[in-house]
């Protein structure tokens, strides 16, 4: 689980995020990034719409993504905000292959 510093909560961060960052294109999900230059932990943010399924599988698909991204943490600069948007595809994808696609997103903005 991401504690509260390590969440994005604001509309406007999520957008700006979105607008700004650089995108990587996965088969389950979209994942962009920003630099922001600040000294603090890296904020995650997650977009699962109805398009990937009913609540139960959009809150199954979201708890993954953030399983997912704690497990990244050590490995994302400080003041990166990271928006995650789940792709319909993802509600039928296993674990696995969500922690790949959004791992590769998340190493290649690292470098």
């Amino acid at each position: 689980m991401l504690a509260r510093p390590n969440r994005l909560t604001r509309g406007a961060d999520y957008k700006a995020v979105v607008r700004r960052g650089r995108r990587c294109a996965a088969p389950h999900a979209i994942t962009y990034v920003v630099a922001t230059g600040e000294q603090r932990a890296p904020r995650f943010g997650f977009i699962v719409s109805r398009q990937v399924g009913p609540a139960v599988v959009r809150n199954t698909v979201r708890r993954r993504l953030k399983a997912v991204c704690a497990d990244a943490l050590p490995n994302v600069l400080d003041g990166n905000d990271v928006v995650i948007r789940a792709l319909p595809s993802a509600a039928s994808a296993p674990y696995r292959q969500l922690h790949a696609d959004v791992s590769r997103c998340l190493s290649r903005s690292a470098a």
